[in-house]
């Protein structure tokens, strides 16, 4: 059974203004502002149109604000989305909403955002999202049914770069954090040391910008997955798809109310 919270309760009695917003709007461009740098990303409104109502509604309930980068994989992605520092570990997880259906239409390749999922259950999405650092389509373009790509970054994917050169623990990108803290199990961050993503939002409501985008098509779903895939890097893909899990080792996930 889901838990809900104090929060889930608030977001039900906004839920039918969220859901007029996301459908009139049907936005293409958002903005994340992080405590990182900026960045962009123009969505696929009209060719993913599940994954991006779904989405929009995760930015229009302020879901997303707040959040941390949660897991970085350098040279492979960096995933979002699902998690809240609320000034002690383990991360606190954010309410979701049912799953969505997977829309594999385009592939992984870099500076795209798609969804992340549960293992072994292509239709999982809920409001975890990753960005690929490189052209990862020899793997997550047929794992799993193939990982939803929705969006792709259209400014800012050098803030994205340089996150990925933060001090990693425990898969966590975070500024300013040492080995040393790391290793010690009684020292506990700060919010400074996490890359925030403080707002998430609407800055082009128009349905015609993705025009200018050239999306590549995912043309390996049918060609499933085998034991053998590999990034290229000497990992092994099962591996890598275990990094897009929905969640943390002793997280769990909350489900909204509405």
């Amino acid at each position: 059974m889901y838990k809900t919270s104090p929060k889930s309760l608030v977001l039900a009695g906004a839920f039918s203004v969220a859901t007029l917003l996301s459908v009139s709007s049907n936005a293409t461009i958002v903005e994340f502002e992080t405590s990182q740098g900026n960045f962009k990303i123009n969505l696929h409104d009209q060719t993913t149109p599940k994954t991006v109502e779904n989405f929009l509604k995760y930015i229009n309930d302020g879901d997303f604000n707040n959040t941390v980068v949660h897991r970085l994989v350098p040279n492979f992605i960096m995933q979002a989305g699902g998690f809240e520092f609320n000034g002690n570990f383990p991360l606190t997880a954010i309410d979701v909403d049912s799953s969505v259906k997977n829309e594999p239409l385009y592939s992984n390749v870099r500076a795209t955002i798609a969804m992340a999922k549960i293992a072994n259950s292509p239709n999982s999405a809920t409001s975890q999202w990753f960005i690929n650092y490189k052209d990862n389509s020899a793997i997550l373009d047929r794992q799993n049914g193939g990982f939803t790509v929705f969006g792709e970054v259209i400014e800012g994917m050098d803030n994205i770069d340089k996150i990925a050169q933060l001090p990693i623990c425990q898969s966590i990108p975070m500024p300013d954090y040492t080995n040393e803290q790391c290793a010690n199990s009684n020292f506990v961050p700060a919010d400074e040391n996490f890359v925030t993503i403080r707002t998430v939002t609407i800055s082009n409501s128009s349905t015609t910008t993705a025009e200018s985008l050239s999306p590549v098509k995912n043309t390996l779903l049918n060609q499933g997955s085998s034991s053998s895939d590999s990034d290229g890097d000497g990992g092994g893909s099962l591996s890598y798809f275990a990094l897009l899990a929905l969640s943390l080792v002793g997280l769990r996930r909350k489900m909204k109310i509405s």
